[in-house]
């Protein structure tokens, strides 16, 4: 199970965006990283460029390395419709993003230490696979003996907004899969075209 473990603020910087959630050294230093500051001159990116730091964000957002992504790609581009779009649905289908999502924890990263260490389920069986892919009617629960972990009870009291996507129980912390989100109801600020247009070279 890979994944990305270096420093999150500078890839955040990197971007310009808290894309791990709320980071107050990134609220501090919010320019791109390097030796001289915001004051350093930076020449503007190729097509090329601008192409590869969409698909950086979107890796890193999902926590997500390249040949899960790759893979990804390539499912999404087999199926009609939209392929970037397509996508961004398939990552969002991911267990450790919909936990994340049921506000079940306040990060992507909190969700796949949930679902790593067994204390979610799927569909009734403990499932520790972060990129185990859920379906239309797929609940998700968190197993009976961690309903009353702290960490868990924080992150629901504390989650707002939920997906309109998914049906939530706050009182059972199950949820189930009611649909398959559309675009303008996945809030990350990715630009899924310039992923296609680099993958599509």
């Amino acid at each position: 199970m890979a994944r990305y473990t270096g420093p999150s603020t500078k890839i955040a910087r990197k971007f310009g965006e808290a894309i791990f959630g709320y980071d107050k050294y990134f609220e501090r230093r919010n320019y791109p990283p390097g030796q001289h500051g915001p004051n350093r001159r930076r020449k503007a990116p190729s097509d090329y460029g601008i192409q590869l730091k969409a698909k950086q964000k979107a890796k890193y957002t999902y926590g997500v390395l390249e040949r899960q992504f790759r893979n990804l790609f390539k499912e999404a581009n087999r199926r009609p419709g939209i392929t970037g779009e397509i996508l961004l649905q398939l990552l969002e289908a991911r267990l450790d993003n919909v936990v994340y999502r049921l506000g079940l924890a306040p990060t992507r990263r909190a969700a796949r230490q949930l679902v790593v260490h067994k204390h979610i389920k799927l569909n009734g069986k403990i499932c520790n696979i972060p990129s185990a892919s859920t379906k239309i009617n797929d609940v998700i629960t968190v197993r009976e003996r961690s309903k009353g972990m702290e960490a868990i009870k924080t992150a629901v009291a504390r989650s707002a907004k939920k997906s309109p996507w998914l049906d939530f129980n706050d009182t059972e912390l199950s949820g189930t899969v009611i649909g398959i989100p559309e675009r303008d109801q996945i809030p990350e600020n990715i630009e899924e075209q310039l992923i296609v247009e680099l993958y599509s070279k």
